[in-house]
C-alpha cells in the first residue's frame, strides 16, 4: 500500500523536498566520476554502464543489491539534514580532487581519509570513528562494509531511491554504494601505492632503481640475473649463452622445477631461487643495529632470544583453559571421549576445513627447509628464561638455511645509497607459483614421491580400502635413510614413514592429507571425463597443441599419457588459485567489498559487460607496454580489475585502437608461435616475482587450529562422536585418522567446527607441547615459540616499522592495542588491557629522545619523520612499541574490519602478493588457452566443472552466483557429501551456520540443524 502513495505522490508533480531534490540530483551527477571501482569506473559511468551494484554472473536487470537485504535494528536511519549533509560532503570530496600517488614512501596513504570523504562514503558513524583518531583503516567504517547494521536503512527502505528514481543505481546518491566503492577505491590506491614501494628482490634490486639502457626500472621486463645458469641441464635448450628464452616441450606446461613460466626469464620462481622482500633493505634484520635508524628504534635491547621468545608464548599465546583438567594439554581424553573441552576462541563465520587449507596452500608457495629440516648441523637453545612459565629450558631447534650472508653490496643513484640485497638471504626450497608442487613435485627428489596409477599413467594412484572405499594415496614404506642395504624403500625423512605418498610430505596433517586426497580425486576425475569424450569423439580437437608444430590439430585419440597427466596438473592447480581466490579469500575477509575485490582479481568487475571487458583488456595491454614508470604500473593495477587478472592477454585481435575487439567480424589471433601471445599478458612491475619474507610472516597462522577436532559421522551429524585430538592427526597419524573415519566424515566434521580466532591468548596448547623425536634435549618445541624465532632470524622488522614500511599508520604505545570503542567494563576491553600490561612486562619501556630520529618511512600530519618519543614528551617514559615482534603485534591488533579472520597490517602485506602471484604467472593469465590445458580443461576451469556453469538457488549476500568450485570439488570428490552440501553456499563458512541477510557473523543454526550439538551452549 505505501508503494501505492509513493507512485500517488509522485505524479502530483510538486511535492516536500522537491528544491533538495533538484540539487541532490545536480550534485549526484557531478559525482559521477568518482563512482569508481577503484578507479575504472570512471570511464564506466560515462558510458552509462549499470556497473554500480552489479557484480560477476549479476544480471543488468536484476533487484539491485541493497533490496536483496533486510533493515537491521541496528542499521543507521539519516534524517532528511544528515543526508543532505552527506551530498554536501561528497560535493566537497569531489571539488578537493582524487589523491596523487607520492613521490616519496614516507607521504602515503596509510588507509586515513579527510573528514569530507569520511562523511561521505559513511556518515555519522564514520566520522565518528575517525573522530576517535585511531591507527586503524578508515574504510571499515563506511556505508554497507560490515554486516546489516552498517548499511544506511534510510536507503534500504526505499526513502532516498524514491527521490532519484532508478538514477540511484548509477550515480553515488545510493549511500551503501558509495561506502562499498569507496572502501574499493581506498584498497586499489593502497595497492598501487605497494606496487610502487614495496618491491624489493635480492637479485635485480639495483637494475630496479637504476634503470638499464634508458628504460625505468619498473619497466623493465628481462634480467639476466634469472638466467639459466651453465651447469643447468636445460641451460642449452633456452639459448645457452646467448639471449634465453624458453620454448618448445619447455613452455608447455608447468614444468617441475618451475623454469620457464616467464618464457623470457627462465629462472624466476623456480626452486631454490632466493627470497624476496617488501621492506627496504636497510631495515632488515634491526637486531643487528645495521644503520642508525635502526640503532635509534631499539638501542640495544634486541638480539635472537630477547625478549624471551618462550616467555611470549607462555605469557601471550597460551589459551587459558577453564577446565584444564578435561583439556589436558590438549591431549583430550582417553577414547576421544566427547566429554573432553578444551577452551579456544571461534571465529563463528570459517571453519576447519579453512584452516587446513592454508596449510595446504602455503606447502605449494613456500619453504625454507630441505627435505623437512632446517641446519641439521647444530642446534641451538630456544630459550626459556623463567622455566616457572612452563617453557623448557632444554628445548633446542635447528638455524635456518641461510643462502647469502656476506655483507651486501651497495650502489649510489641520485644522491642516494642503496644495498642491492639484504644482509642474509634465503631460498626457496620449492617453486614459487600456484603450480600444486605439494602434489606433484618442484626437483627430482620429490617427483619420485609421486605415485602414478600404473593401469593410467595419466592418473595419479589411488588404491580402495578393503571396504571397498573411495581411493586414498599409498603410504609411504620405510626410509632410504634407514632401510636395510636391497630393501624396498622411499625417497623420505625417516618421520615420514607411514604416511600418505607425497610431493611435500613435510609438517604433515589431518587436514593435510584430506586434501590430498580430494585433489588427487579431482585429477582423477578430469582424467576419466577427458577419457570418456576422448571415447566419444576420438577424431575431434582436443584444443592441445604442441609448440614445436603449432598449426597442426592434436586430436583427442592422440592425446598421450604424459600430455593428459601434465593437462590435468594445469586444471588442478588452477581450481586450486581459483578456491582460494574467490571462496577461501572472501570467507577469510567476509564482507562486500572483499567479496568484489577478489571476484575482480579473478573474474574482473566487468564479467556482464563484454564490450567494456574487451576495450579495458586492450587499454592494460597498452599500458603493460607502457615505458611510463610514474603513471603505468598505477594504472595497470587499477584497470586490470575491469576485465580481471585471470585470463588477460588470452586473446589477441586486430586493429590498432581500443575498439577493435568489439568489431563483429572479430577473430582471435592468439597464437602460439608468437612468443608475445604466449607470454604477453604478465607484468612483474619492474620486480620478479618470488614470495617475500613478510609474506611468510604473515601466514603464521596457528592460532587457527583447535586443540580437540569434533568427530562427527554422516548418519548422525549433529552429534559430535568424539573429540580427537589435533596433534594426534600429525604424520604417520594423519593418514590412520583418515583412513579409520573416512573422507567424507572428516569433510563433515572439520566443515562445520569453527576454527580458531587469529588473537593473542589462542594458541593450542598442544602446539607448545609438539613432539620433535628427531631433536635432542627435551623432544618436544614450542611451535608458537619458533615462529617468534624464525621471523627474527629472517631479519623481518618489529611490528611497528613493519606498519610504517606497508604504508600503515605508526601506533605510539601499548595502549594502542585496546579499542576504544569499548565501554571501559567490557570484557573484551578488560582482556586486552591485562594482554597490553603483560606486553609492557615482557617488552618494557624507557626514557625517550625526541632527537633520535627512528624511519624514513613514515611522516606525520606536520610533515616529521618519527622520533624516539613517538608523539609523548621528550624525555618522558614510554612503552618500548617499537620492539613488538611482528607477530605479537597483528595478533594483538583489537580492530578489524566486518568479517577479517586477519588483521590490517596482515591484510595489506596480502593486498600486494594475491595479485602479483596471478599478474605474474602465464598460466593463469596469456596462457590460459585450450592450447595449453585442453578444451575440457579450459571449460572445466572457467565452469568449475565438465557439466557447465550451476547456478546457486537465490541470492546469497545480495548476489546471484555459480556454485562455489569447492563445492563442486567435494561433490565430485566425495559423493556422500550431496546432501549436507545441498545448503552450503561457502565450504569454508561453518557448514551448519545460518549465514544470515548481508554478511551476519552470527552463531545461529542453520534450518534442519538446530540440534547440532555445536548451538547447545
Amino acid at each position: 500500500m505505501s508503494a501505492v502513495r509513493e507512485d500517488a505522490t509522485r505524479s502530483t508533480g510538486r511535492r516536500p523536498g522537491s528544491l533538495f531534490l533538484r540539487w541532490a540530483r545536480r550534485s549526484v551527477r557531478q559525482s559521477v566520476r568518482l563512482s569508481a571501482r577503484a578507479l575504472l569506473l570512471a570511464s564506466l559511468a560515462a558510458l552509462a554502464l549499470p556497473a554500480v551494484g552489479q557484480t560477476p554472473h549479476e544480471s543488468p536487470d536484476e533487484a539491485p543489491l541493497t533490496e536483496q537485504a533486510g533493515s537491521h535494528p541496528e542499521a543507521d536511519h539519516p534524517s532528511w539534514m544528515q543526508t543532505w549533509q552527506a551530498l554536501r560532503a561528497c560535493r566537497r570530496m569531489l571539488g578537493g580532487g582524487l589523491l596523487e600517488v607520492p613521490d616519496d614512501r614516507a607521504d602515503r596513504f596509510l588507509g586515513k581519509v579527510r573528514e569530507d570523504t569520511a562523511h561521505c562514503r559513511g556518515g555519522r558513524r564514520a566520522l565518528a570513528f575517525l573522530a576517535l583518531d585511531t591507527p586503524w583503516v578508515d574504510w571499515q567504517s563506511y556505508w554497507a562494509t560490515g554486516d546489516g547494521a552498517s548499511r544506511n536503512a534510510r536507503y534500504d527502505e526505499g526513502w532516498i531511491r524514491s527521490l532519484v528514481g532508478g538514477l540511484s543505481e548509477r550515480i553515488h546518491a545510493n549511500p551503501n554504494a558509495r561506502g562499498i566503492d569507496g572502501a574499493l577505491l581506498d584498497l586499489e590506491f593502497a595497492r598501487v601505492e605497494l606496487i610502487k614501494f614495496n618491491l624489493f628482490d635480492n637479485l635485480t634490486y639495483a637494475e630496479y632503481v637504476r634503470g638499464r639502457d634508458g628504460a625505468p626500472g619498473p619497466t623493465l621486463r628481462r634480467w639476466d640475473a634469472l638466467r639459466l645458469p651453465p651447469e643447468h641441464p636445460q641451460y642449452e635448450a633456452v639459448g645457452g649463452d646467448g639471449e634465453q628464452r624458453c620454448r618448445g616441450e619447455l613452455i608447455r606446461h608447468r614444468t617441475l622445477t618451475g623454469i620457464c613460466n616467464d618464457i623470457d626469464n627462465p629462472r624466476m620462481g623456480a626452486t631454490r631461487t632466493p627470497f624476496a622482500r617488501n621492506v627496504a633493505f636497510t631495515e632488515t634484520f634491526p637486531d643487528q643495529g645495521h644503520t642508525e635508524l635502526t640503532r635509534n628504534r631499539h638501542g640495544e635491547r634486541l638480539d635472537l632470544m630477547t625478549p624471551d621468545p618462550q616467555r611470549i608464548s607462555r605469557e601471550l599465546f597460551t589459551r587459558p583453559q577453564s577446565r584444564p583438567e578435561l583439556c589436558n594439554q590438549g591431549r583430550g581424553l582417553p577414547g576421544h571421549d566427547p566429554a573432553a573441552h578444551c577452551d579456544y576462541q571461534a571465529a563463528p563465520f570459517f571453519n576447519v576445513l579453512a584452516a587446513y587449507w592454508i596449510q595446504f596452500m602455503t606447502h605449494d608457495w613456500f619453504s625454507h627447509l630441505d627435505e623437512g629440516e632446517n641446519d641439521r648441523r647444530r642446534l641451538l637453545p630456544a630459550g626459556c628464561d623463567d622455566p616457572a612459565l612452563g617453557c623448557r629450558p632444554e628445548d633446542r631447534f635447528q638455524p635456518s638455511l641461510v643462502a647469502e650472508d656476506s655483507p651486501p653490496a651497495s650502489f649510489d643513484h641520485a644522491g642516494e645509497r642503496y644495498l642491492e640485497r639484504a644482509h642474509r638471504t634465503f631460498d626457496n626450497t620449492v617453486t614459487a607459483w600456484w603450480d600444486a608442487s605439494q602434489i606433484y613435485g618442484y626437483d627430482e627428489r620429490s617427483r619420485r614421491r609421486v605415485m602414478r596409477d600404473p593401469e593410467d599413467p595419466a592418473k595419479l594412484r589411488l588404491e580402495p580400502l578393503a571396504d571397498g572405499a573411495d581411493g586414498y594415496l599409498p603410504l609411504f614404506g620405510p626410509s632410504c635413510e634407514t632401510a636395510s642395504e636391497g630393501s624396498d624403500c622411499d625417497p623420505i625423512h625417516p618421520v615420514w614413514s607411514g604416511q600418505e605418498a607425497a610431493a611435500f610430505p613435510d609438517n604433515w596433517t589431518l587436514g593435510i592429507a584430506f586434501y590430498h586426497t580430494v585433489f588427487s580425486r579431482e585429477h582423477n576425475a578430469f582424467v576419466d571425463a577427458f577419457r570418456e569424450r576422448a571415447a566419444a569423439t576420438p577424431e575431434a580437437d582436443s584444443g592441445l597443441r604442441d609448440p614445436a608444430a603449432p598449426e597442426r590439430v592434436i586430436r583427442y585419440a592422440e592425446v598421450s599419457d604424459d600430455e593428459l597427466f601434465e593437462a590435468a596438473r594445469l586444471v588442478v592447480a588452477a581450481m586450486i588459485a581459483k578456491i582460494h581466490t574467490i571462496e577461501w579469500t572472501p570467507q577469510l575477509l567476509y564482507n562486500e567489498p572483499l567479496y568484489r575485490g577478489m571476484n575482480s582479481n579473478w573474474n574482473g568487475l566487468l564479467a556482464e559487460h563484454p564490450l567494456m571487458d574487451g576495450v579495458m583488456n586492450r587499454v592494460v595491454a597498452r599500458l603493460r607496454d607502457s615505458d611510463d614508470d610514474r603513471h603505468a604500473n598505477a594504472w595497470y593495477s587499477v584497470l586490470a580489475a575491469g576485465p580481471g587478472i585471470f585470463g588477460m592477454g588470452s586473446e589477441r585481435y586486430a586493429g590498432h585502437t581500443v575498439f577493435s575487439p568489439l568489431h563483429p567480424g572479430r577473430r582471435d589471433l592468439w597464437s602460439l608461435a608468437d612468443p608475445e601471445h604466449v607470454n604477453g599478458g604478465t607484468n612483474h612491475f619492474g620486480s620478479p616475482f618470488n614470495f617475500p619474507e613478510e609474506f611468510i610472516t604473515v601466514y603464521r597462522l596457528h592460532p587457527l587450529v583447535p586443540d580437540l577436532l569434533e568427530l562427527r559421522r554422516l548418519d548422525a551429524p549433529d552429534r559430535i562422536a568424539h573429540k580427537v585430538p589435533a596433534v594426534e592427526g600429525f604424520r604417520a597419524g594423519a593418514s590412520d585418522l583418515l583412513r579409520d573415519h573416512g573422507v567424507a566424515d572428516w569433510a563433515l566434521s572439520l566443515g562445520r567446527q569453527r576454527l580458531g580466532l587469529l588473537t593473542l591468548g589462542n594458541h593450542g596448547q598442544f602446539l607448545q607441547n609438539l613432539p620433535m623425536p628427531h631433536l635432542e634435549g627435551s623432544g618436544r618445541l614450542d611451535i608458537a615459540a619458533l615462529d617468534i624465532i624464525r621471523d627474527r632470524e629472517r631479519g623481518v622488522p618489529r611490528f611497528n616499522e613493519f606498519r610504517r614500511q606497508y604504508g600503515l599508520r605508526q601506533l605510539t604505545g601499548f595502549d594502542d592495542f585496546i579499542d576504544p570503542r569499548l565501554p571501559a567494563d567490557h570484557p573484551e576491553r578488560r582482556r586486552q588491557a591485562e594482554l597490553v600490561e603483560r606486553m609492557r612486562e615482557i617488552y618494557g619501556q624507557h626514557e625517550c629522545d625526541a632527537d633520535k630520529i627512528i624511519s624514513h618511512a613514515y611522516r606525520d600530519a606536520e610533515g616529521n619523520y618519527p622520533n624516539d618519543c613517538l608523539g609523548h614528551p621528550d624525555g618522558s617514559l614510554v612503552d618500548n612499541i617499537e620492539d613488538v615482534d611482528a607477530v605479537v603485534g597483528w595478533l594483538a591488533e583489537p580492530v578489524r574490519p566486518h568479517g577479517f579472520a586477519i588483521s590490517e597490517t596482515q591484510f595489506v602485506v596480502f593486498i600486494l602478493n594475491a595479485s602479483r602471484r596471478l599478474f605474474s604467472d602465464r598460466f593463469f593469465t596469456s596462457s590460459f588457452r585450450p592450447e595449453f590445458y585442453t578444451q575440457l580443461g579450459h571449460e572445466w576451469v572457467l565452469n568449475n566443472g565438465p557439466d557447465g556453469v550451476v547456478m546457486e538457488a537465490g541470492t546469497p549476500n545480495g548476489h546471484r552466483q555459480p556454485v562455489s568450485p569447492m563445492k563442486r570439488v567435494l561433490q565430485r570428490s566425495v559423493p556422500g557429501l550431496a546432501e549436507e552440501l545441498e545448503p552450503v553456499i561457502n565450504v569454508f563458512d561453518p557448514w551448519a551456520r545460518d549465514r544470515g541477510d548481508y554478511y551476519s557473523l552470527e552463531w545461529t543454526p542453520r534450518p534442519g540443524a538446530e540440534s547440532d550439538d555445536a548451538f547447545a551452549d
